[in-house]
């Protein structure tokens, strides 16, 4: 769900932050051999002696992808990889969660979590592993989906992470919880396996949480940052429903369509008029449902809406105008006050916000793994959300996320000579993850597990 923030002193940042980490790779120096270093070594070695399978895991992956809540898939991928490497795996909480758990002495216990739904896209990539197929979902429709967002590398990141540890269980001690997530592109999935008891089913409790995501920066960077790093966000319908009737005969009917659209305008105006324009927020509609045939007025139609925000106060201004235009809009077309438009709130996230210490932890590992320059600690917060954090937020603990590159160097150069943030964004059809990110991400995940446990 990771995108670029839009305004312009943020990818003014952001550009500039480019050029640097372009200037940077040619000059990496040799990694230092310290003790730490030998660890680090040993991962990279694990990870080099695995990295083809994880390319193949990562390939299956991302041909079979599946929507929120149906990834069963890969969630018994998940499972079956996971028992085989000696972790206590449960499945099916919050529907196709699956929970893993390593003891390995005493210690600290980290979670770690992967996400694994894809997105409502048809796939241009070209790829000759890209998704070609329609999702047949349980109501019997049919979905193009893609992995535009990463979770296929984030799923394998995590199955190769779980296997180094396990390997190297000599090297730390303490406990690694890992666990797949369903739903995290609506919004609900960490809240489901909150609510299916994921921290009362007597797993080892959390000391620490962490997770990573895919970014459409270059391969062997990752931005390790502290403090806010992505928006909290809803998802919201709202209802419109008016007189449904003939296309020749207008005068008859109450319009939903008419009232959609002019809703769809109006909203943004809380944007552009009603948010300080020193604050920062996000209102985008995704979808506008109404109708099927040219020639008939539908009865009622419905507007998928997203909202992007830092700030609580922001979030309930913005619900609040929402439903202030809707009802404005309907009362002006002559909607009777039963009829007025309702309110479906859906999936929703509270701001990520890392925590310094831990983003100081697992810095010295990172940057002796890719190079000092490469590990980036001030790159700008993105109104992207996740809702990772949502389990760390109910079991009141600390956590770090990473935000890792993917793109090839070559396209990342490219871009920025053009002036743009990036070669592509998350969620488009043409979303990619370079294969030299999987064995490198796994790497980054691997030490930074280790770097915390070894608190």
């Amino acid at each position: 769900m990771f995108v670029k923030g839009s305004m312009p002193i943020r990818a003014l940042k952001a550009g500039l932050l480019a050029s640097s980490l372009i200037a940077a790779l040619s000059s990496q120096p040799a990694h230092a051999k310290t003790l730490e270093g030998d660890l680090i070594e040993r991962v990279s070695i694990a990870v080099d002696a695995d990295a083809a399978r994880l390319e193949a895991v990562f390939k299956d992956l991302h041909a079979h992808p599946e929507l929120a809540f149906t990834e069963t898939r890969t969630a018994a991928i998940v499972a079956r990889e996971l028992a085989a490497l000696g972790y206590d795996v449960t499945t099916g909480i919050g529907g196709t969660g699956v929970v893993g758990v390593l003891r390995n002495g005493p210690g600290k216990t980290i979670w770690y979590r992967a996400d694994m739904d894809a997105n409502g896209v048809q796939e241009i990539t070209g790829l000759p592993y890209a998704a070609t197929t329609r999702q047949t979902l349980p109501d019997g429709s049919e979905q193009w989906a893609m992995h535009a967002c990463g979770h296929d590398a984030h799923v394998t990141w995590l199955l190769g992470t779980a296997r180094v540890m396990a390997q190297m269980k000599d090297a730390w001690s303490g406990t690694l919880v890992v666990y797949a997530q369903p739903a995290e592109e609506v919004g609900l999935g960490a809240q489901a396996m909150v609510k299916d008891g994921l921290l009362e089913r007597g797993f080892p409790a959390p000391d620490v949480g962490f997770g990573s995501h895919t970014a459409p920066g270059p391969v062997g960077a990752v931005s390790n940052s502290p403090g806010v790093r992505m928006a909290g966000t809803d998802q919201l319908d709202i209802h419109f429903t008016g007189l449904g009737g003939h296309g020749s005969t207008p005068q008859m009917t109450i319009d939903p369509v008419v009232m959609a659209a002019q809703a769809v305008l109006s909203y943004q105006t809380i944007i552009s008029r009603n948010l300080d324009p020193q604050s920062a927020a996000v209102l985008s509609v995704g979808a506008i449902e109404a109708g099927r045939d040219n020639n008939v007025i539908p009865q009622t139609a419905t507007l998928k809406l997203n909202l992007r925000w830092f700030d609580s106060a922001v979030r309930d201004m913005m619900i609040r105008r929402i439903d202030e235009i809707s009802r404005g809009v309907a009362i002006s077309a002559g909607v009777p006050d039963e009829q007025l438009p309702t309110r479906t709130m859906k999936g929703s996230a509270v701001p990520l916000v890392n925590d310094a210490a831990l983003v100081g932890v697992i810095d010295p590992a990172l940057k002796q793994l890719l190079g000092e320059t490469m590990v980036v600690n001030n790159f700008p917060a993105v109104t992207g959300s996740e809702d990772f954090q949502e389990v760390m937020v109910a079991a009141d603990v600390p956590y770090v996320f990473l935000l890792i590159g993917v793109a090839p160097m070559e396209d990342f150069v490219a871009a920025v000579k053009a002036g743009r943030m990036a070669p592509y964004s998350n969620h488009n059809p043409d979303f990619f993850v370079d294969l030299k990110a999987i064995a490198l991400g796994t790497k980054v995940n691997a030490v930074s597990v280790l770097s915390l446990l070894a608190m």
